[in-house]
Order: structure tokens, then sequence, then C-alpha cells
């Protein structure tokens, strides 16, 4: 019993610790990420940082095979190296160093077929900018390549869970982006050009990183000049990613299709508007997203050992605590976006406010059904969940084509969004039901009726302020702390049980607040780590 206390305490310590790294990463990178945008927006300008963002968007949607076939590597390489079979985990990781070659040529040869066809008058880009943006289009070709490649050497070290190292060359690379825009507000020469060619430079810089660091500390991931493709293997590595590679299909064709669409309806300006917009959100929901990591794993757990009662339990859990995590942010900055954007940016494109507004609000949505998601693949039977939620996501596109073709303002598309989110979120709910045998009564009266309302007071304390006040710093710290505040207060007493707050208190408050550690003090007792949860 003592070796199995000192085994989870161990476990909990290497959980709180990694988490700990991905979490101090965040923070950096996105105070880096968001001064990198002001300075390179300030020098690119709003057409040619429209033309960077619209063409990234279109590699996106054609390079989505990299996401899941991601989670798939990732998988096989931690499955084995539990086991502890070194034979099998050599393989995994030769046939994904061999599939992600062939995958990284394929793509390209796609994407520099397609690229014939995109500027023949398909893209709305200004004629005397098309040539570079032929350039520019190169450029992410070639580091598409290599991030495809990069597949087996980051799943590596996320299966050996050295994210200290992750972490490291996270900061590192938002560094050099930060230097990258430092020196294009010096360049005289083409500063669009030189973005797209520094940045490539980069990607390619990592991929050296990580496949050096890999090679030098996993025996598994030692250079061999027999690139080996394990049939069998094969096949069953991209049976599994098979479902979660339509699903990723569906969420790029939802965010980059309607890139493409506001492109050809109203041209690259509207395009920066869209890319700043999509980055606030982005950055804020991996907040989220990622203080639940130390919680994923145990919604997993609990369906292979046969608990799905606590599996379930937990999964609500995940769907409140994520909406909780993104609204202490979305609220106050729904409210105070001109004045934060203002801030942020010296020139704000047009529709910036409105679309970060909207892309958040997209995002709680989402969010509220989030731990279903994970309940529903932890059971493995994800054929029903993607074909149907993933359908409902393509829709994001005929929607946007229909509302901008009668005429409607473009942030029209982000609220069709929002609709279609709605249905999706009814869609998880349902198949969790099928699937995972969710009460549907018992979600909606632990989950959506104790959140929605708190969020709902939260938002109306925040727009106290803003009515009696005028816009200002003072103003927004009085924003921040009474939306903050509301939602601490109402969400302890009104939105959570006595067994989900000593969740959030063993489970993701350590983690959030940096304390524990192999140096803590603050170590849980033997009746508390040996307590089932």
């Amino acid at each position: 019993m003592v070796k199995i206390i000192a085994g989870e305490m161990k476990a909990s310590h290497r959980v709180a610790m990694n988490t700990g790294f991905l979490y101090g990463k965040m923070i950096i990178t996105l105070v880096i990420a968001l001064f990198s945008t002001r300075l390179i927006l300030g020098a690119l300008g709003e057409v040619d940082y429209g033309i960077f963002n619209l063409i990234g968007g279109v590699i996106a949607m054609l390079s989505f095979l990299n996401v899941a076939m991601t989670i798939s590597t990732q998988r096989y390489m931690s499955f084995y190296l539990g086991a502890e079979d070194a034979s099998k985990l050599r393989s995994v990781f030769t046939s994904s160093i061999s599939l992600h070659l062939l995958i990284g040529l394929s793509i390209v040869i796609i994407l520099e077929v397609a690229g014939i066809f995109l500027f023949n008058g398909f893209l709305n880009i200004p004629e005397e900018r098309i040539a570079t943006a032929k350039i520019i289009y190169h450029f992410m070709v070639v580091s598409t390549f290599f991030t495809i490649n990069a597949v087996p050497y980051d799943a590596a070290i996320n299966a050996h869970e050295n994210f200290l190292f992750d972490a490291g060359v996270g900061i590192l690379e938002s560094v050099i982006k930060l230097i990258i825009a430092i020196v294009l507000v010096y360049t005289g020469s083409d500063k669009l050009v030189l973005y797209g060619l520094l940045m490539a430079l980069l990607t390619i810089l990592v991929r050296i990183i990580k496949g050096s660091f890999c090679i030098s500390r996993y025996r598994e991931c030692r250079f061999t000049t027999r690139l080996v493709i394990k049939g069998k293997l094969i096949k069953e590595m991209i049976s599994f990613a098979g479902w979660n590679l339509f699903g990723s299909f569906c969420t790029i064709v939802r965010n980059q299709g309607i890139a493409v669409v506001l492109n050809l309806s109203f041209g690259v300006v509207i395009n920066a508007a869209y890319a700043v917009a999509h980055q606030v959100n982005s950055q804020l929901i991996l907040f989220s997203v990622n203080m639940l990591r130390s919680l994923n794993p145990q919604i997993i757990k609990s369906e292979g050992s046969g608990d799905r009662s606590r599996m379930l339990r937990l999964a609500m859990l995940a769907c409140k605590v994520s909406f909780f995590l993104l609204a202490l942010f979305a609220i106050p900055l729904i409210i105070e976006m001109e004045y934060v954007l203002n801030l942020w940016l010296k020139d704000v494109p047009e529709y910036t406010i409105i679309f970060c507004q909207l892309m958040l609000i997209l995002s709680m949505t989402q969010l509220l059904t989030y731990g279903l998601g994970t309940a529903i693949q932890s059971v493995g039977r994800i054929k029903l969940f993607q074909s149907v939620v993933g359908t409902t996501l393509i829709l994001n596109l005929p929607v946007a084509i229909i509302l901008v073709s009668l005429g409607f303002e473009p942030y029209s598309i982000l609220i069709g969004s929002i609709a279609l989110e709605v249905v999706a979120g009814i869609m998880r709910i349902l198949i969790a039901r099928k699937i995972t045998g969710l009460s549907v009564k018992q979600y909606l009266r632990d989950v959506q009726s104790r959140v929605v309302p708190v969020a709902v007071l939260a938002a109306g304390a925040g727009m106290v302020p803003r009515l009696l006040m005028e816009t200002g710093f003072l103003r927004l710290v009085i924003t921040v702390t009474s939306t903050t505040g509301a939602l601490l207060l109402l969400g302890r007493y009104l939105s959570v049980n006595s067994y989900e707050y000593g969740k959030i208190k063993e489970i993701i408050l350590p983690v959030v607040l940096g304390i524990k550690n192999k140096f803590s003090k603050l170590m849980p007792s033997g009746a508390d780590t040996n307590k089932k949860i």
C-alpha cells in the first residue's frame, strides 16, 4: 500500500510539474505573441498581413492530415513505452518516420498543383501583390513539409513527457518570432517576402533542434539508413487516426473556410481583422484547454478501469472548468474589447472588435460540451461522434456563403457559426447519451443550468462600470475585478458541488498556482492520496 501511495504521489508531482512547464511556456509565448502581432501588423500593413494569413489559411486547409497523425503516433508511442516494449517502440517510430515522409511529399505535390489554380483568379489578392503572394506560398509549402516530418519527434517528446524541453523550444521559437518582428520594423526590403523567408527558416530550425534532441536522448529515435514501413502497424495507425482525421478536417474547414469566404467577398483587409480575432481567441482557449491536460487522462483512466460513473462525473467537471477558465478572461475582454484592442494595436482593422467578441462567444459555447467529447473518445467509439459533429461544423461553409450572398455584414458569418455550434453541442450530448449512458437530465441540471446563469450574472456585473464610467484603464481594471469576482464567488457556491470542488483543489488548482512540485511542502496526506477520486 505504501508503494502504491508513493507511486501515485510521484505521478501527481510529474503531472503537476509538466503542466507547470506548459503553463509557464503558454504565459511567456502569449505575451510575446501579442507584442509580436502588434509589430508585424504595423510593419506589414493590413493588406500584406491579410495576404500572409490568407495563404496560411489555405495551407492549413490542405494539410489537416498532420493533426490526426500526431494524435495517432503519440498514442502508439505512449502505449509501447508503458508496455516497455523497445522493439515495438522502435518499429512505431521508424514506421512513423517513413509514413510522414510520404505524407509530406504528397502534401507538397498537392499544394504546388493547387497553387496553380489559387493564384489564377481564385483568391482575391491585389494584382500588384500576386507575385509576392506566390513567393510566400512556396515558403509556406516548405514550412509545411518540415512541420509534417517533425511529428514523430514531437510525439516522442510528448510520449516521454519531456515538457521542460518542449516549453524551452516553444519559448525560444517565440523569442525568435519577436526578433523577426523587430527586424521587419527596420528593414527596407520587401517586408512580406522577408517575413515569409524568416518564418520558413524558423520552422526548419525548430525541426533540427527537436530531431537532434530526440536522436541523442531516446534510443528508438537513433538514426538508421533503413526507413521501414511495417504494413500491419501502419494500417493500424491509419485506422486509429481515420475518424480523428475527419474531425480535424471539419474544424479546419470551419476556421479557414470562413477566412476564404471573407476574402472572396470582402478582400484581404477583412482577413487581417479575422486573423487578429483568431489569434486572440486561440491564445485564450489554449489557456483553458491546457489547464485541463491533467484532468483528461483521469477521464480516460476511469473508463479503462470500468468506472464509468466516475468517468462521466469528471467529464462534466471538465465542461464546467474549461468554460469558467475561458470565461474569466473572455467576459471582461468582450466588454472592454474596443479599449483593449486600441491599447494593443496601433491601427485596429475594421470589424476586428466584433470579430473578437463573437469568436470568444463561439469558443465558450463549444467548451460547454468539451468534456463530453473526451468521454466519447475514452470509450473508443468515435465514428458516430466525428461524423455527426464534423458534418455540423462543415455546414459553416455553405451557411457563410449564403449569408454573404444575401448581403449580410461580414460578422454575420460568426453569428451563424455560434448557432451551428449550439447544434453541434446538442449532438455531442445526445451521442454521449447513446455511447456512454450519460443522463441528459443530469447534464443539463449539473452543467448547463449551473454555469450559463453565472456567466450572464458576471457579464451583468461587468457592464455596470461600462455604463457608469468613461473609457479608460481604471474602468478596465474595475471591469476585470467585478467579472472575475462574480465568476469565482457565484461559481463556487452556485456551480460546483462538493465532489467537484474537491477535484478542482486536488487536480487542477495546484497546477494553476504552480505550488505542487517535488520540493513542495504541501504534500497530500496518505489518506487523501489513497482516496479514490
